[in-house]
């Protein structure tokens, strides 16, 4: 059974930085078409952070270009979010996806609050 499992979520400062990891189980990483990370702030809808095909391209919304990097520890079967230069609107709870063919794995979520 495919698990993913987040962690590195917290309470930072503006202009502060946090790096998720998102550690999966019951699949190599590299079986994955594409790791995601997602985002969702109350009241608001779902977010596509970043994302990273199978071969290693990355992709990012427009806006954290320039301030988040999405990359991968094959060894340790993990995907990271680096998250710099953070700004309050980037609170929310961010979550890993994948896809393995047609069927989407989520994680729980882990929560991240910028304070100004």
């Amino acid at each position: 059974q495919v698990r993913l499992v987040e962690s590195g979520g917290g309470l930072v400062q503006f202009g502060g930085s946090l790096r998720l990891s998102c550690t999966a189980s019951g699949s190599s990483i590299f079986s994955f078409k594409v790791v995601a990370w997602y985002r969702q702030a109350p009241g608001k809808e779902r977010e596509l952070v970043a994302s990273m095909t199978a071969g290693g391209s990355t992709d990012y919304a427009n806006s954290v270009k320039g301030r988040f990097t999405m990359s991968r520890d094959i060894g340790k079967n993990t995907v990271y979010l680096q998250m710099n230069d953070l700004k309050p609107e980037d609170t929310a709870v961010y979550s890993c996806n994948a896809f393995l063919g047609v069927v989407e794995y989520r994680g729980q979520g882990t929560q991240v609050t910028v304070s100004s």
